[in-house]
């Protein structure tokens, strides 16, 4: 007989699998709501994005501890300790596109005597 998951484990597992619903979802909603769903998700303090960057932070001090007792790989922990970096710096960039994700969240939707906003060049940045 197996033994049932821990509860963290299983938390993790829901998070994983509510995570799933939230991006089907998000993929049907209109406009507005997508970009309110956005915001939320990309809040630094409150939101998914955040909390995942935490995660990730927590996880690297773990890992850094481990590691100094031999029980895992430095390279665990560097690993970890890189990606909490990377998702910070991540959420510092998308944090500036906070409010205009927010604004376009409470637009009223446009009518058909409205003129539609020009479509934006699309603009691709390389990180190396």
């Amino acid at each position: 007989m197996s033994h049932p998951a821990p509860y963290p484990v299983r938390l993790a597992d829901e998070i994983t699998r509510q995570l799933g619903q939230l991006a089907d979802h998000l993929s049907q909603l209109p406009p507005p709501q997508a970009a309110q769903v956005i915001a939320r998700v990309l809040d630094p303090d409150a939101g998914v994005l955040g909390g995942i960057t935490h995660l990730v932070a927590t996880g690297s001090h773990f890992a850094k501890d481990q590691a100094e007792q031999g029980a895992l790989p430095a390279e665990v922990w560097l690993a970890l300790g890189r990606a909490s970096n990377e998702l910070y710096d991540i959420t510092l960039d998308l944090d500036e596109h906070q409010d205009t994700l927010q604004r376009v969240g409470t637009q009223p939707a446009t009518t058909a005597a409205a003129k539609p906003p020009a479509p934006a060049p699309l603009v691709v940045r390389r990180h190396r």
